[in-house]
């Protein structure tokens, strides 16, 4: 092997829209990559703009602050080449392009060729396509250019390689989901391996509304070897040396390899990395939930102290007369475990009032589910208060099991600014809380009969969730089934299950879009999430028989 050159992978965690405040965040990356040594640094797909930026980008203000960015950049090229994502315009076109900054000037540009237009992505609504390579040289190496989706597919790095890329710089804003990083190094594996050239890939980090971005760049052999991965969930600059071969050829040298984090663990940090980002940078000097004694908001008590610390979390217990002593226990040990402030505050006057006023009106007719409303929605008063007051964000502690079958009150429980685990089936809560307590197992933070006890919104005597819905290792397959493999009811059912089960299991979920349009944002970790990537309609005739 050849002595090589050194490329710096610059995980960083833009604002979308904070163009200004990104362009010093380039700054710094380049300053600390040439500090490092590095000959070229390579940003993120979309740094200086953010991404996504969605509509944003159609506001001229954008625009004219991207134009001024864009002029600043060459004098960063002091000693240090860089690769930096951002939105071309030309008139009224847009496209999602990269330059290549070097020796006090723009060596390079690339428009992305390939626009993906599905699950959480719409680029096709915004941007134009590319459709010529681009390569430049540096360090006597041929590197070739493309950003994100343009690794997908074969076409875009074979033109790279075709017009003469010895090495493939990949620029991204891949978000998070189960399982993604993997995908990722397969997809490129396939590039390398159709090819024979490396592969070079930065991904960003950070929380943006649903989404997080999750780091883990890598360089990649030309044997499909990674030889280079970064760690997730955290800024980083990552350094990968480029070499050459006893043949010649270009290479990637052995370096530091983060270890692929397991399910649990990667699917924590998502969403310790995405709360904490969305209240950091909207501002908030701190949230508020309602703490229950129950799982769900045990495990999204924990999310939030070990995103923003005990000192920003507020806890409030809203007991009434069908909490459980147990419950109260609990959500105390739980609020002490964790250091945070810990209120208080029974609903029953609240609650009997509402009742009273409306006596008069309900007259005769039986009790019901209004009856259990009443006092999730007391409950939301006291939380909202509390929140208007101080100035901190309500989260919300629902988790997808709910919110695909309307196990949730709208104007209540379901209020709040942000739902950290709205992505997370109720198994997986269970997953995720005993994942949690073992990181301090000395002093875990979700007391062991909560986890172990049948699960109930405590709105009625002896209630239990099982009282309305499937066993959850019952719906939550079933709603997988649905949600992320678009199945059936013949198909689910032939999968084992009860097609009555299914049936009913879908009709609730068919019937509660409503809701979930009404729902807060919150954390994406699956394939497919209430967001971004789920666009049912409220108002449908669909039904769901059970031969269909």
């Amino acid at each position: 092997m050849s002595g090589g050159w050194r490329i710096a992978l610059a995980q960083v965690d833009p604002l979308v829209g904070d163009v200004e405040g990104n362009l010093e965040r380039v700054s710094e990356a380049v300053r600390r990559g040439r500090d490092a040594g590095a000959r070229l640094v390579v940003l993120p797909e979309m740094v200086l703009a953010g991404y996504p930026p969605e509509d944003l980008l159609f506001h001229s203000g954008l625009r004219r602050r991207i134009e001024r960015a864009l002029a600043a950049l060459p004098a960063l090229a002091d000693g240090v080449g860089f690769v930096v994502g951002f939105p071309e315009y030309d008139g009224d076109k847009i496209w999602n392009a990269a330059a290549v900054f070097d020796g006090g000037r723009e060596v390079a540009r690339y428009r992305k060729w390939l626009l993906p237009n599905y699950a959480v992505f719409d680029e096709k609504r915004y941007f134009e396509t590319g459709d010529v390579p681009c390569t430049f040289e540096i360090e006597g190496t041929t590197v070739g250019l493309t950003v994100c989706e343009d690794v997908w597919q074969p076409g875009p790095v074979a033109a790279s390689v075709a017009a003469g890329a010895e090495l493939i710089l990949t620029i991204n804003g891949s978000p998070y989901a189960v399982g993604a990083q993997a995908r990722r190094e397969g997809v490129v594996a396939d590039r390398v391996g159709e090819t024979g050239v490396p592969l070079v890939y930065v991904n960003m980090v950070g929380g943006q509304d649903e989404l997080v971005f999750d780091g883990g760049s890598f360089a990649m052999a030309p044997d499909g070897e990674t030889r280079v991965r970064g760690p997730a969930f955290e800024e980083a600059l990552v350094s990968v040396t480029v070499q050459r071969d006893a043949a010649g050829k270009v290479d990637i040298a052995a370096g530091d390899v983060a270890l692929l984090q397991e399910r649990c663990e990667s699917v924590y940090g998502a969403l310790v990395h995405g709360t904490c980002d969305y209240v950091r940078k909207n501002g908030f000097p701190g949230i508020i939930l309602g703490l229950s004694g129950g799982i769900d908001s045990a495990l999204t008590l924990a999310v939030a102290v070990d995103a923003l610390g005990a000192d920003a979390v507020r806890a409030v217990m809203m007991p009434y007369r069908y909490t459980a002593d147990m419950s109260r226990e609990d959500a105390a040990l739980q609020a002490a475990a964790m250091g945070v402030d810990y209120d208080v505050v029974s609903i029953e006057p609240m609650v009997e009032a509402a009742m009273g006023q409306l006596a008069p009106m309900f007259g005769d007719l039986a009790r019901d589910t209004t009856e259990e409303n009443i006092q999730s929605r007391c409950r939301c008063i006291v939380l909202m208060a509390l929140s208007n007051k101080t100035g901190r964000m309500l989260l919300t502690t629902g988790n997808k099991s709910e919110m695909a079958v309307g196990y949730a009150t709208l104007y209540g429980d379901m209020a709040g600014g942000y739902a950290p685990i709205k992505d997370c089936p109720k198994t997986l809560v269970y997953e995720l809380a005993r994942y949690r307590n073992s990181l301090t197992p000395e002093a875990a933070p979700i007391p062991d009969r909560v986890i172990t006890r049948p699960p109930s919104a405590e709105l009625a005597p002896d209630q239990k969730d099982e009282d309305s819905l499937p066993p959850y290792e019952v719906l939550d397959p079933i709603l997988e089934a649905f949600m992320e493999r678009d199945l059936s009811v013949a198909e689910i059912a032939a999968l084992g299950f009860d097609r009555d089960t299914v049936v009913e299991v879908l009709t609730m979920v068919r019937r509660n879009e409503y809701k979930r349009r009404q729902a807060p944002p919150g954390v994406r970790i699956s394939s497919r999430a209430f967001g971004r990537d789920w666009r049912y309609p409220i108002t449908s005739g669909y039904r769901f028989p059970a031969g269909d």
